[in-house]
């Protein structure tokens, strides 16, 4: 009589008890670490490309996107200035995002404009390449770089080695301001 115990698998295979352990101490593993990514606290972001990087705004500040093409421009505005549209009976400036970021320029031409409040009440519209997608960013990646930088823009990287910059938008918007084109 053998001492190794043996199972028989649905598919004829037959798996001993040392290898049936070994499978199952694997998916308890595998089981832990998926919970323990369940429970990782995130933040939903909107994310979008800027000519040739990633960026995110929180999805708690963003409010619309709507077509460029609604934009009506402003005469001898400043150069960040796009024009202005009329989002909701309220009439909002559209800024170049590409500009606010000292990004040279795009990869595609702009045809989405992104409606923003950064603070309580203040509207804003912020031209994109494309609509954003909805995804996550960790939250413990993003405190690490709070950690380690000074500035509207957080770069970290996601799970998945992308970098990202998360854009925080009232401080982008206190730059132009500071730099005198305050709207």
């Amino acid at each position: 009589m053998s001492t190794i115990a043996s199972v028989v698998e649905e598919d004829g295979e037959i798996l001993t008890d040392a290898v049936r352990a070994l499978l199952q101490a694997r998916t308890e593993r595998l089981r832990a670490r998926l919970e323990m990514k369940a429970e990782e606290a995130t933040v939903m972001v909107a994310e979008f490309r800027v000519g040739t990087e990633n960026f995110a705004i929180p999805l708690q500040d963003f409010r619309a996107g709507v077509p460029l093409k609604l934009v009506t421009p402003v005469p001898l505005s400043p150069p960040d200035v796009i024009g202005i549209v009329r989002y909701q009976g309220r009439v909002i400036t559209a800024l170049s995002l590409a500009s606010l970021l000292g990004i040279q320029g795009w990869r595609i031409d702009p045809t989405v404009l992104l409606i923003v409040e950064p603070t309580p009440g203040h509207l804003v519209g912020l031209d994109c390449e494309q609509i954003p997608k909805p995804s996550t960013l960790p939250l413990a990646a993003i405190e690490k770089a709070r950690a380690r930088t000074r500035g509207p823009i957080l770069e970290l990287i996601t799970p998945g080695l992308v970098q990202v910059g998360l854009l925080d938008l009232s401080a982008l918007l206190a730059s132009r301001k500071a730099s005198g084109h305050g709207n």
